[in-house]
């Protein structure tokens, strides 16, 4: 028998099985990240997972608008608009990237983002360049006018 931090006695056993069942519980997850993508967002936009990828659109894309956020109230709006205007916009790449992605660090860290709060920061590319950066929820009247704006 052994004694635990809460001043229990645990079993010898109990332990063991804990610990087994962690270790099964984490092959299984490193054997998903192999086979399977890891998605932050539950969107119908594209979500880019690493920085090497998102320097590599914006690199080949003229136009680009990259959403980076949670799936919260504050950010669902801005993907349904996205995926509105996808149609609309032809001439404009929409994706998306988890806030939490340790990858997202690129554009949470970015200078034109410096001083955000609210999520999702938003950010529109032309020409391999920061052309805009938007911090919080936004409005269809609001994404349209930055689209036109600043990648027309």
């Amino acid at each position: 028998m052994h004694i635990n931090f809460t001043g229990g006695i645990s079993h010898p056993l109990s332990r063991r099985r804990s610990n087994y069942c962690r270790y099964l519980c984490n092959r299984k997850q490193k054997n998903n990240l192999k086979t399977k993508k890891m998605n932050y967002l539950r969107t119908n936009i594209q979500e880019i997972e690493t920085a090497d990828e998102l320097q590599k659109i914006i690199n080949e894309n003229e136009n680009v608008m990259v959403c980076c956020g949670r799936m919260g109230p504050m950010c669902i709006p801005v993907y349904e608009i996205m995926e509105e205007l996808e149609e609309e916009y032809e001439n404009v790449k929409f994706y998306s990237m988890g806030f939490d992605n340790p990858e997202s660090v690129v554009i949470r860290s970015a200078p034109e983002c410096r001083g955000f709060m609210g999520l999702p920061f938003t950010m529109y590319y032309k020409n391999g360049q920061v052309a805009k950066a938007t911090t919080s929820i936004q409005n269809m009247t609001q994404v349209k006018e930055n689209l036109d704006n600043h990648l027309a």
